[in-house]
């Protein structure tokens, strides 16, 4: 994913309970929980970061090398964007 990530704002529903979030989509009604490292990286997709800034901001937050952190969070930001919650803008 190019360009600064943002959150669909009106395509979903977000709670966060504890150190959950739970996201709901409002068109098909799907459920998401993200803990841990996903409920980190949450509320760092705020329309001000690319993809490249959050491996950046995650590899230099948990001592991680820069390569693995991008993989892991590729698959993460497909799974978002594949359930309609983010977008590049």
């Amino acid at each position: 994913m190019s360009g600064l990530l943002a959150k669909r704002r009106g395509a979903f529903s977000e709670t966060a309970v504890d150190d959950e979030i739970v996201l709901l989509n409002l068109d098909d009604g799907t459920f998401f929980s993200l803990t841990g490292t996903g409920a980190e990286i949450w509320p760092l997709i705020d329309g001000t970061r690319s993809r490249d800034k959050l491996v950046t901001v995650l590899a230099a937050a948990h001592g991680a090398a820069v390569d693995e952190v991008a993989a892991d969070l590729d698959v993460f930001l497909a799974q978002l964007a594949d359930a309609g919650f983010i977008e590049n803008t």
